[in-house]
């Protein structure tokens, strides 16, 4: 019997980094279990089989009626009593689209289904495709982020990315619990206190817009540097296997 945890990798309907995720999530030592969203939504007790779910980037449903609506929807209305009790205990994480599906969910920042916080149009008014430096909070309670340094680099590509709260009172409450998990080093798309991921109280819900899928292996980098990106899943397996 396998001794590695098994991480549901939702796809389709315009997801479309699946496969890279799966890559990184089997070599940090999981195992990596690709499910269609319409599958899921057929078998919601399914869930249940698996120790961490992953919502990859893309463009689910083509964006048509902003990042991550549909997806998010069709998910609230067929798979919510299974999401509550799936959060409540096992590691979650949202990458670009995926941030943008947990938000619009309510399961970002605060896994209650109230939407307080979104995901809107980068400040410049156009898609971005680049390198950015960021910096971890170290004193956050996310599962996902607990053997990265307090500064690396990830790749960026999104045209929704910019993240807001609904009022100051939420954002300091966020930066006061340490929720805000990662911040820009420079403010690329006008980001609310250049908040690049965030997580739920518990730490086990995490959202990022950087891809950590596309920085792997050192080689995927540019420029001369250190690839990060699969500490974030390291991170969970880790933190999985000390559950048991």
């Amino acid at each position: 019997m396998s001794m590695k945890p098994k991480f549901l990798v939702l796809w389709g309907d315009g997801i479309n980094c699946e496969n890279e995720t799966s890559r990184a999530i089997e070599l940090a030592g999981g195992e990596a279990c690709k499910v269609h969203v319409n599958e899921l939504l057929k078998n919601p007790k399914s869930l249940q089989n698996y120790k961490a779910m992953v919502f990859p980037g893309g463009f689910s449903f083509g964006d048509h009626l902003g990042s991550g609506q549909i997806l998010a929807l069709k998910l609230e209305n067929t798979l919510k009593a299974e999401l509550q009790s799936f959060v409540k205990t096992k590691p979650v994480l949202g990458i670009c689209n995926g941030f943008q599906t947990l938000v619009r969910l309510g399961l970002l920042p605060d896994a209650d289904f109230q939407r307080s916080c979104a995901l809107v149009k980068n400040e410049q008014g156009h898609f971005i495709d680049r390198w950015v430096e960021l910096e971890r909070d170290e004193k956050s309670p996310c599962v996902w982020t607990k053997t990265l340094p307090q500064d690396f680099v990830l790749p960026i590509r999104h045209g929704e990315g910019r993240f807001v709260c609904q009022d100051e009172k939420t954002l300091h409450r966020l930066q006061t619990n340490h929720q805000t998990v990662l911040k820009y080093k420079e403010n690329v798309n006008g980001a609310a206190a250049q908040i690049a991921g965030v997580c739920d109280a518990s730490g086990l819900v995490f959202a990022l817009m950087p891809h950590p899928e596309a920085a792997l292996h050192d080689w995927h980098l540019p420029f001369e540097g250190k690839a990060w990106g699969l500490e974030f899943f390291k991170s969970a397996v880790n933190y999985l296997r000390s559950e048991r």
